[in-house]
């Protein structure tokens, strides 16, 4: 019992300097490994068709174009790539894959072309970028297509992974894998991209945050959270799935945004 006595006030003392030295530790390791958030306001909304599963999104000589998929079991949706009417938010569709055998994914233009994932395929389809005319076709090795933007010389594509992959648009042949990480972790799900003043921004599947990539070392360097888009989309359509869609438009230097079967698109301009 006096042994017992004893050791209870050195053990107290022991206590209390090991959470101390806890608490600065973890208070040190996360000011180093915060990730910056980034603030937006609110421009401007529009409609969007909640038939529309949203996979591929971008401006493109001014005009928005929306690329969707079609799930099994939703039979109004399709795989179509198209321009968006941005006061009725209804799809002007310029190619459409047969549902019984394509998945519509990402898309992205570069020189003359737009490119066009498949979700299972493993296939990239080529088209015209003047008129949709079918040009070709090439295979890749990830074993899913999900996302595409480009940094004007390359295509940045993404797979569902923590990698995104260059690739070249000549063959679409793997020019370098970039792992993508957080705070040292890595961070998979990475969804619909879009390139945005030398950084790649990227939707996070099964949530509602954008990160903010630098391309040198795949770090994540900012993230903005846009529940607020969510929650809105879900009280309109109960449907409404998760959010996806990042399309940056370079003559107004604002971003539109959106989600899968969400009733609007929404205008945002980052603030500092």
């Amino acid at each position: 019992m006096k042994n017992i006595l004893y050791l209870l006030p050195l053990l107290s003392l022991l206590g209390c300097t090991g959470n101390q030295s806890g608490q600065k530790e973890t208070t040190d390791t996360a000011t180093a490994e915060a990730v910056a958030t980034i603030n937006y306001t609110v421009v401007n909304s529009y409609p969007h068709s909640v038939n529309a599963f949203t996979e591929g999104f971008l401006f493109h000589n001014g005009l928005l174009y929306e690329s969707t998929g079609s799930p099994e079991g939703m039979k109004n949706t399709e795989s179509v790539v198209g321009v968006v009417d941005r006061k009725s938010g209804e799809i002007d569709g310029k190619i459409k894959l047969d549902r019984n055998t394509y998945f519509g994914e990402g898309i992205v233009f570069l020189k003359d072309k737009l490119f066009q994932l498949t979700y299972k395929n493993q296939l990239c389809f080529v088209y015209d970028a003047q008129t949709f005319r079918k040009t070709g076709q090439y295979s890749f090795a990830n074993k899913e297509g999900w996302g595409l933007t480009t940094d004007g010389t390359q295509i940045i594509m993404s797979d569902g992974t923590a990698n995104l992959s260059y690739i070249n648009p000549d063959n679409f042949q793997l020019i370098k894998t970039l792992p993508v990480t957080e705070n040292g972790y890595a961070l998979p799900n990475l969804n619909e991209l879009e390139y945005i003043d030398g950084f790649i921004y990227a939707n996070i599947w099964t949530t509602d945050e954008i990160v903010k990539i630098d391309p040198a070392d795949g770090k994540v360097k900012g993230k903005l959270d846009i529940t607020g888009f969510k929650n809105e989309a879900l009280r309109i359509n109960p449907d409404a799935q998760e959010t996806n869609g990042i399309a940056y438009n370079p003559d107004t230097k604002k971003i539109m945004v959106t989600g899968k079967l969400w009733p609007k698109m929404y205008e945002i301009e980052f603030t500092k």
